[in-house]
């Protein structure tokens, strides 16, 4: 399984047109450090919802059948929000995947700015479809030219396939464009 994720690491640090020695590098960028400026994108692990994978009975329009945010959670999902509120770059965008920890973390923390994408969907209980889920990924990533900030709401599978860095619930990974390509730039505890 690591080799695996090291693979994909790898495929997905290439497509994006990072070498490995700067990946490796700007993984180890501290809070203190994340630079939150227009054009930034900014990945979030949803916030707290116990438990770990979803269970065997799961369906994705069906909230009732996956793990959910508990109240720690929505809590932790609307310091989220009104952190980002008081930044003096402001919030452009906001994607997530579609399962229902994911929109709920980012209708409490932004309300009315959510859009899904699938490409951010957790590949957790489908490591197969990893590869081609982290190119579709870093294909709308590499589109992003905003002014503001793109926050995506989205799962620890999909986070250390982009970074490496294995997040949190509602830890936040920024990444902002150097030379041309993405690099983390920090991480946020929110």
């Amino acid at each position: 399984m690591k080799i695996r994720q090291s693979l994909f690491r790898g495929l997905f640090l290439v497509s994006l047109g990072w070498s490995a020695a700067f990946a490796a590098a700007a993984v180890n960028a501290s809070g203190a450090e994340a630079e939150l400026k227009p054009g930034s994108v900014v990945l979030i692990r949803h916030a707290l919802a116990p438990g770990g994978g979803d269970p065997a009975q799961f369906v994705l329009n069906d909230c009732s059948t996956q793990r959910n945010l508990n109240d720690e959670g929505r809590a932790q999902a609307r310091r989220i929000g009104k952190f980002f509120r008081q930044l003096p770059v402001p919030v452009e965008a906001v994607w997530s995947s579609q399962w229902c920890r994911t929109r709920e973390t980012a209708n409490l923390a932004f309300p009315g700015k959510r859009v899904d994408q699938a490409a951010f969907n957790s590949f957790f209980g489908e490591p197969d479809a990893a590869p081609a889920q982290t190119q579709a990924a870093a294909a709308l990533l590499n589109a992003w030219n905003g002014k503001g900030l793109l926050v995506v709401v989205t799962h620890q599978v999909n986070i250390t396939a982009i970074t490496g860095v294995v997040s949190s619930s509602g830890e936040a990974v920024v990444l902002g464009r150097r030379n041309g390509a993405w690099a983390v730039t920090g991480r946020l505890t929110l």
